[in-house]
């Protein structure tokens, strides 16, 4: 089965969407759409099912019962292969802990994040410098992760989880383990990805970090409480509406988020 098709209206899709386990229902009956372009925040206390909802979108695991679509593929009827073909082609993650191999170069840590595409050595290292550099670390190509500091690394695993252009990036708390200045780096990227056209979700416990966001969707005891901002993936399928300046994340809404300069 190849999954390849026509693109979607919503790149996220979930519907009537439950989760349990060994008896306790972490999610009961979410319905979440986000659409293409969307920068959106899933936001709530630990325990409130966002990582549940961060492991069903990144593939990582399957629903209860409801369906999840993502780029328009039912993850139900993927087989395993398939799934992670999925992810590698559509998803691209990132997370608290940046997941770099030690003594390995940053264009190497980022090359080897697109192994399971099947591009040759040559193409994954011409990718991993240009994704680098989208990340303002272009001349750090040859650094080890012991030579950078927290904010870099974690631009680093930024460049690995977008070297692939994935059309979703899922961010799992990508400033928790920085300072102020370093997680400012860190919005700044995701913001300018998103302003390129790359359709991100942050998971945050950070009330700061979600109002950054044009969009929160706030998570308490397995259900969607809240859904508010811009945001296309509430609308009818269509064009996507453009950003205004009260709605796109700017450098000035960016320092009102925890980690960004004051």
């Amino acid at each position: 089965m190849s999954i390849q098709q026509p693109e979607q209206p919503y790149v996220v899709e979930l519907r009537e969407v439950t989760k349990v386990y060994g008896g306790v229902r972490a999610l009961r009956g979410v319905d979440l759409l986000v659409g293409r372009g969307e920068l959106v925040a899933i936001a709530g206390p630990s325990g409130s099912g966002k990582s549940t909802l961060l492991h069903l979108i990144g593939t990582l695991d399957r629903p209860t019962t409801g369906t999840v679509r993502i780029a328009g593929h039912d993850v139900a009827g993927l087989s395993d292969r398939e799934l992670s073909a999925l992810r590698a082609r559509h998803l691209g993650f990132v997370f608290q802990q940046f997941h770099l191999a030690p003594g390995v170069s940053a264009l190497d840590n980022v090359a080897d994040g697109l192994l399971y595409t099947g591009t040759p050595l040559r193409a994954r290292r011409e990718r991993a410098a240009a994704a680098l550099e989208r990340v303002g670390l272009g001349h750090r190509l040859g650094h080890r992760p012991n030579q950078l500091s927290g904010g870099e690394q974690q631009r680093v695993a930024v460049a690995r989880a977008v070297a692939g252009d994935p059309p979703l990036l899922l961010a799992d708390e990508p400033t928790g383990n920085l300072d102020s200045a370093a997680g400012a780096e860190v919005l700044g990227v995701l913001r300018d990805l998103h302003a390129a056209g790359t359709t991100i979700a942050v998971i945050t416990h950070d009330p700061e970090i979600a109002e950054w966001c044009p969009r929160q969707v706030r998570v308490r005891d397995g259900n969607v409480v809240a859904d508010a901002g811009a945001g296309t993936g509430r609308r009818p399928p269509g064009p996507n509406p453009k950003r205004t300046p009260e709605t796109a994340p700017n450098a000035e809404t960016a320092g009102a988020a925890k980690g960004a300069p004051r």
